[in-house]
C-alpha cells in the first residue's frame, strides 16, 4: 500500500536544519510524486548543489527500508545514485542522494531504452553481493510458490534489486551508450539467484505491452537469465502471479490490476509450454 506523502515543510524544524547542515539553506524545493514507499521525497538545490531527499517517520513500519537503503548504498557504485548522507533526528530518518538527471526508463516494445536497461542487469549481475543483513528471495517467495521445493530455484548469493517499475530505472542520454541507466530505490534489495531481476523485469515488459515472448528475449540479454532451469522460471512466474494478485485484491487501483495481468499472462504461458 502506497505510503502518504507530506511535504518537507511539513518536517520538524529540528529535522529541517539537519538537512540543511548537510546542503546549506534550501533554494528550491520540488516535490516528487514517483515512488510508493517515501513519507518525503523531494529534489531540493541549495548554492552547494542539488539532492534527491527520501524520508519516514522513524517509528514508521517501513523505517527498515531507509536503513536498508543506506547499507546497501557504498555497494552500487555505477548502478545507483551516491548516498552523500544520513541523518536521524527530531523523529525522522532521511537520506540524500545524488540528484541524477535523465528521463525513466521506457519499457514499451521497440523503445531505444530496452538495451540499456539489459546493460544495468548485465552490471548489477557482474557486482559482489555484500555481506550486510539482506532479506533472501526464497524466504519473501515462501508463501506464494506452488510448491515448497520450487524455493530452491530462487536461493542464490547474488544482490537482487527486485523492483524493477519503469520509474526506480533513470536513463541519462548525455552518458556513454551502455552505461546510461540507474537503479533508484534500493529498499527491497535481496541475495538470491543471480537471474531473478531478469524475471522481475519481464513481469514489468508485459505490463508495458510485451508479449511474453518478447519480454523473454529481452531477459535473456542478461546472462544470468540462461543459469535459470526452465522449471525454475515457471515457479518463479507462478510466485509473483499469487504476489500480484493478493497486492491486486487487497488494494485495487488500476496500475495493480495492469501487473496482476501482466504475471498471470506469464504464468498462463510458462503453464503451456
Amino acid at each position: 500500500m502506497a505510503t502518504t506523502r507530506i511535504g518537507l515543510d511539513q518536517l520538524p524544524p529540528a529535522a529541517r536544519a539537519a538537512i540543511e547542515k548537510h546542503t546549506g539553506p534550501l533554494l528550491t524545493v520540488e516535490e516528487t510524486t514517483e515512488g510508493f514507499n517515501s513519507e518525503i521525497a523531494a529534489r531540493i538545490t541549495s548554492a552547494t548543489g542539488t539532492w534527491h531527499i527520501k524520508g519516514l517517520r522513524a517509528d514508521h513500519p517501513r523505517a527498515w527500508t531507509q536503513r536498508r537503503e543506506a547499507a546497501v548504498a557504498p555497494f552500487l557504485t555505477g548502478l545507483a545514485p551516491t548516498l552523500r548522507w544520513h541523518v536521524e533526528t527530531a523523529g525522522w530518518d532521511l537520506l540524500g542522494f545524488e540528484a541524477l538527471g535523465g528521463h525513466h526508463a521506457d519499457y514499451t516494445p521497440n523503445s531505444p531504452d530496452l538495451p540499456e536497461v539489459a546493460a544495468l542487469l548485465r552490471r548489477l549481475g557482474e557486482t559482489p553481493c555484500p555481506g550486510i543483513e539482506l532479506r533472501h528471495a526464497e524466504q519473501r517467495l515462501a508463501h506464494y510458490a506452488a510448491h515448497p521445493d520450487d524455493l530452491r530455484h530462487f536461493a542464490g548469493a547474488h544482490l537482487l534489486h527486485t523492483d524493477l517499475n519503469n520509474t526506480n530505472v533513470l536513463i541519462n542520454d548525455q552518458a556513454a551508450q551502455g552505461d546510461r541507466a540507474r537503479l533508484v530505490d534500493w529498499a527491497w534489495a535481496t541475495r538470491g539467484a543471480a537471474w531473478l531481476d531478469a524475471g522481475y523485469w519481464t513481469i514489468w515488459l508485459i505490463a508495458s505491452g510485451h508479449t511474453p515472448a518478447s519480454a523473454e528475449r529481452w531477459a535473456a540479454e542478461v546472462p544470468s537469465w540462461h543459469t535459470a532451469p526452465a522449471e525454475g522460471i515457471t515457479a518463479f512466474a507462478t510466485a509473483n502471479a499469487n504476489v500480484w494478485s493478493e497486492i491486486n485484491n487487497a488494494d485495487p487501483d488500476p496500475w495493480t490490476l495492469r501487473l496482476a495481468t501482466a504475471a498471470e499472462r506469464w504464468h498462463t504461458h510458462r503453464m503451456s509450454r
